[in-house]
């Protein structure tokens, strides 16, 4: 273990790891200390009458979909600002999560994460005070870039049109 973590008692994590959520075992979560909060791939959400909020984690097409419909009236709505400039009123729910040895209850605001590769972001306010992020660190294998060459090459060939096209 880092010397400095020791002497702080933290533990090391990495950019990616393995986490389990509301018992649903070895979800690949991305650690990203540039998100204030972390967010979880949620589906059929809904509200009964009383107030309570139903939902089921993930989403029938996910190898982690379990279809339990989770239930709870411990909630709030949190205006999210993405790191793409869009804004969107998410539900912001406590989770038990597990995350290397440690296990805690952390906030998790409902999203449609079907399109990122990470179903599971975990942000800055689930890791301070327990946690200490090695960037080199990842437990959880990312994908290859794809390659921006057929663009860079579109750019060179006409860049007025490529400016059209893609950033007007």
């Amino acid at each position: 273990m880092d010397k400095t973590a020791e002497k702080l008692g933290l533990e090391i994590v990495g950019s990616t790891e393995f986490v389990e959520v509301a018992g649903v075992k070895n979800i690949p979560a991305k650690i990203d200390t540039g998100a204030d909060s972390s967010s979880i791939w949620a589906s059929d959400i809904d509200m009964e009458e009383d107030g309570t909020l139903i939902f089921s984690l993930f989403d029938k097409q996910s190898p982690f979909y379990t279809g339990n419909r989770l239930k709870t009236t411990d909630y709030k709505a949190k205006d999210i600002r993405s790191s793409n400039g869009n804004k969107q009123i998410r539900y912001r729910v406590m989770l038990p999560i597990k995350l290397n040895n440690k296990t805690f209850t952390a906030a998790f605001t409902l999203a449609n994460r079907s399109k990122n590769h990470f179903p599971v972001l975990i942000g800055r306010r689930a890791l301070e005070g327990n946690f200490l992020v090695d960037v080199r660190k990842m437990s959880v294998p990312r994908k290859v870039p794809h390659s921006s060459t057929h663009l860079n090459q579109e750019l060179q060939e006409n860049p007025y049109e490529f400016h059209q096209k893609y950033v007007k």
